[in-house]
């Protein structure tokens, strides 16, 4: 009688490194949110005003343009859950619209610092040098003058236009992302992982943009959170004193400037609820800054 020997069993194909450190990352950022409950608000929150952004005009129960002087003033009803302005023009309706107009300020200015500054830093702290001192020397003028009077000038000077408001957005913004980005840089590149991609060959392009940025996205990533909550917030600020956005486009700094005069009359409500919604908004990306950092830490896996 033979016995026959059978043949191994070939070992299960081991998942990808990349994707064994997603799950990692995705289990360790569902621990954070169950872990703080603050934080899961706030990523509803987002989710929230992501969708008001971007279904706002099919969501709106009326036209946010629209008037009706025989409205005129209406406080919150069933009709009307936010009231009426001065024109008739149902606030709920235009604080829904105006979440898309707000959130594409911050959005767009975050995107435009983080390639100025972001990618200026890391040059700076990569080759040092005159290239750390040219882009010190323009941070260091940026932050001489008061940020919001700064983008108070650029504005004034370039045209209240949305695309002036996002340039001024991300030049008052510039120093955050670029001294982030030189120290944590600066850090890394005399680094083991660094060096090893110099000996393969690797150019200096190529090493800053697959060892050295990759590595500091997560320091970036909570940056650019906090930033949008002070970009929706600068963008209001200038539409309130009459450098933002012109009406009568909804937006939520707008509405409170014109809800401003009516407030002594006893017409709170025009102002009232674009504020919240501003404060929402700015409050939510701060969270979701603290959430991140948590998520990012190291020091918080196990």
């Amino acid at each position: 009688m033979s016995l026959a020997v059978q043949p191994a069993a070939a070992p299960a194909p081991r998942p990808p490194v990349e994707a064994s450190g997603l799950r990692a990352t995705l289990s360790h950022a569902r621990h954070v949110v169950g872990d703080n409950p603050v934080t899961g608000f706030a990523f509803g929150l987002l989710l929230l005003l992501v969708a008001c952004a971007i279904l706002g005009p099919w969501i709106a129960p009326y036209d946010p343009l629209a008037s009706d002087t025989s409205a005129a003033l209406a406080p919150p009803s069933l009709a009307h859950p936010f009231g009426t302005d001065q024109l008739g023009r149902d606030i709920l309706s235009r604080v829904i619209v105006a979440a898309r107009l707000d959130l594409a300020i911050a959005v767009f200015s975050v995107i435009l610092v983080f390639a100025a500054g972001g990618l200026a830093g890391v040059a700076a702290g990569f080759y040092g040098g005159w290239t750390d001192r040219i882009v010190g020397r323009v941070a260091d003028t940026i932050m001489a003058f008061p940020l919001f009077v700064l983008a108070m000038g650029i504005v004034a000077a370039l045209g209240n236009t949305v695309t002036n408001i996002v340039i001024a957005t991300a030049i008052i913004n510039f120093p955050l992302y670029a001294r982030l980005a030189r120290a944590e840089a600066a850090v890394r590149r005399n680094a083991g992982f660094v060096q090893a991609a110099r000996l393969t060959g690797n150019t200096d392009a190529r090493i800053l943009l697959t060892s050295i940025l990759p590595n500091i996205m997560p320091l970036m990533a909570v940056q650019m959170s906090l930033t949008m909550g002070y970009a929706i917030l600068n963008a209001a600020g200038l539409s309130f004193i009459g450098l933002g956005v012109r009406p009568p486009t909804p937006e939520w700094g707008i509405m409170v400037a014109e809800g401003a005069s009516f407030i002594v009359s006893g017409e709170w409500w025009i102002a009232l609820f674009p504020g919240l919604a501003l404060m929402l908004a700015v409050f939510c990306f701060n969270l979701i800054g603290d959430g991140l950092r948590d998520i990012v830490d190291p020091q918080r896996r196990t």
